[in-house]
């Protein structure tokens, strides 16, 4: 199973990118600007347990992938290293671009509505899923076994990570958003941190064997 040293490696990596600036997370801050800090922490909770069909489906995608053939895992592990590649390429491209909060209300303010937004906005965007699924493995023991067993903790992890750091944004919106949008440099020092990570990702993926 997970070691304690893998598991805090996990925890460091994905706190980092968790806080760079994207769109959940700026919908999360728009939010609780907008229409409060209930509805900053709904919004984050709802675009966390999205999360749950992301980990679920790289479970399974991953497990069905071992179990086929050593081929099909090395064309996942392949493809998967290139979609990190890319994402390390596209974090250096728009290194220097300032993100911009919507300051526009919503027209309804009803935190059940934004809770519910907030998990399909996760669930419907496919760029989660590919994420999950070359992100999660990079921390799996395949030797010790368990595999669909460490993905799902790794996902559970991930996702109660990302309900406390994103709630905590929505919550105190007002007090980060000069932090996170209105400092040129922080945005570039994030994406370079993020280029960074990808591009080690997907070297170890490269390396990983099942």
């Amino acid at each position: 199973m997970l070691d304690a040293a893998s598991l805090l490696f996990f925890i460091g990596t994905s706190i980092l990118l968790i806080i760079i600036p994207g769109p959940d997370l700026i919908f999360t801050v728009t939010q609780g600007m907008t229409n409060g800090r209930r509805a900053g922490v709904m919004t984050a909770l709802g675009l966390s347990l999205g999360n749950i069909i992301h980990t679920l489906a790289a479970v399974l995608g991953l497990s069905l992938i071992i179990q086929t053939s050593a081929v099909a895992f090395t064309i996942f592990k392949t493809l998967g290293a290139l979609y990190l590649f890319y994402m390390a390429f596209q974090a250096i491209r728009h290194r220097k671009e300032q993100l911009q909060p919507d300051s526009r209300p919503e027209q309804s303010r009803q935190t059940k509505g934004l809770f519910l937004r907030g998990v399909l906005m996760n669930i419907l965007n496919p760029k989660v899923a590919v994420f999950f699924l070359t992100f999660l493995p990079q921390f799996i023991d395949y030797q010790t076994g368990y595999v669909p067993l460490q993905m799902f903790l790794l996902g559970l992890v991930f996702i109660v990570l990302t309900a406390v750091i994103f709630g905590l944004l929505g919550y105190f919106a007002g007090s980060f958003r000069d932090r996170l949008f209105g400092r040129p440099r922080f945005s570039e020092f994030m994406n370079i941190a993020a280029a960074s990570i990808f591009l080690g990702l997907g070297i170890k993926l490269l390396t990983t064997k099942p």
